[in-house]
């Protein structure tokens, strides 16, 4: 067996032989749209505490294609007094992500208000349909915010949707500056929110930590740019470079890498075999909403059974079959929606995602391959591949069967990995990169 393998050296990964409601807006990206910047809101609003100051922003950690900040606890010891913007707007990655898979397809979204140099409101966007970071953070800062700073990961709104423009809240509230990590990219927003608060005298600063802003937002940004969800490649290996149908210990646990990443994604896509043999993929996060779950299922001699579902997980859960495949009757009862096409392929799968304003969509290479491997043509192929994780766990397997690479070997195309960072989850190396 032949296997290619990964150069961490030049960041290339050699895929074998292989032939991703509310938004601010759900409008298609104008053609040609700059993007100096971009922005988002909150998890559970209002921080509720007024002098809270961060004694430190704690311990950076990498997870998935973001840089992960863990919430400290911010004490009233005047520590904030002589830190720049860069410190507060990464305070306000930090909150963004306490909404980590409760915004789509809206963005997440963090604001602090700074007087004095102390923090004196703090707030994010929890929900579509909920108040804007913006208007939590100055409810906490109450009279606090007149001639006060506004730092927020992503530009104010302008414009009426399901809540009142965020620019309004700051004229109204007479902040004097407002700091912004990166400007929306939503057609209807793109800059008039940062045109509209200079109009009002507010001193206006873009661009501080824009690379952390935009990687917290970044199936969400895709979407806006491209009018399509945000794809994730992810799959298993042994250390010797077998494809594996497994994951490693505790990382399906909270906490776990995968876990997380069920928690992140509007959608994952498995194979029907995956669902016959094991449960449904779920996050054990706290509070965790639960993605999707997109089954193909493609010229099976027996029908598929799901049969371990409940009524809620069925809701969240899709078969698509093409017309040699049947679905079992006692499945079909449970009110499981099933598609059949004349052939499955990704782009009708990323179709029908869009439709439902799904972003973000992890194509899960487990269970049959079979099953799998003409979707992952079609995305390597047509290019709607936006990343790839690899789990490399710590298993030497032998070549005593035919392996799933053999099938990989088909597709020829050659793929560069950009940015391809590597860390640790319990036993098992995480290796992601962007395509």
């Amino acid at each position: 067996m032949q296997i290619q393998y990964f150069s961490l050296s030049n960041r290339t990964l050699g895929l074998p032989n292989l032939s991703h409601s509310h938004m601010r807006s759900s409008f298609a990206p104008a053609p040609g749209l700059s993007i100096p910047g971009f922005r988002f809101h909150s998890k559970f609003g209002c921080c509720n505490s007024v002098k809270r100051l961060s004694k430190s922003l704690g311990v950076l950690r990498r997870y998935g294609g973001l840089v992960m900040i863990s919430c400290g606890v911010l004490a009233n010891d005047g520590s904030d007094e002589g830190k720049d913007d860069g410190f507060y707007m990464r305070r306000c990655v930090e909150l963004a992500k306490k909404a980590i898979g409760c915004t789509s397809p809206n963005p997440m979204v963090g604001c602090v208000i700074v007087k004095d140099g102390k923090i004196v409101g703090e707030g994010f966007h929890p929900k579509a349909g909920q108040p804007h970071a913006e208007v939590f953070a100055l409810r906490d800062a109450g009279d606090l915010a007149e001639k006060a700073t506004a730092y927020v990961s992503l530009e104010p709104c302008n414009h009426y949707g399901r809540t009142p423009p965020c620019t309004e809240a700051l004229i109204k509230a007479k902040v004097k500056k407002v700091v912004i990590g990166m400007v929306d990219p939503n057609p209807i927003v793109a800059s008039t929110g940062v045109d509209k608060l200079r109009h009002a005298g507010i001193d206006v600063v873009v661009g501080v930590e824009e690379e952390l802003c935009k990687r917290l937002n970044e199936a969400y940004i895709h979407q806006m740019l491209t009018g399509k969800p945000f794809v994730t490649l992810r799959y298993s290996l042994s250390v010797n470079g077998h494809l594996l149908n497994q994951l490693g210990e505790g990382v399906t646990e909270c906490g776990g890498y995968y876990s997380k990443l069920l928690q992140e994604y509007d959608a994952i896509i498995v194979s029907s075999s995956l669902i016959d043999k094991f449960l449904v993929p779920t996050s054990q996060e706290p509070g965790a909403n639960q993605p999707l779950c997109v089954i193909t299922a493609a010229s099976r001699s027996s029908p598929i059974q799901i049969r371990s579902v409940g009524e809620e997980a069925a809701s969240k859960m899709i078969i698509f079959t093409d017309k040699e495949t049947t679905v079992e009757p006692v499945t079909a009862q449970k009110g499981i929606e099933t598609v059949v096409l004349d052939g499955i392929c990704l782009n009708e799968i990323l179709e029908y995602c869009k439709r439902r304003g799904l972003c973000s969509i992890l194509l899960d290479l487990r269970g049959s391959f079979d099953e799998l491997e003409g979707l992952l043509n079609d995305g390597i192929e047509q290019n709607t591949l936006q990343k790839v994780m690899v789990e490399v766990l710590p298993l030497w397997v032998e070549n005593s069967t035919r392996s799933s690479f053999v099938a990989l070997k088909r597709v020829q195309k050659r793929l560069k990995v950009n940015n391809l960072q590597p860390r640790i989850s319990h036993q098992s190396i995480i290796l992601e990169g962007y395509l």
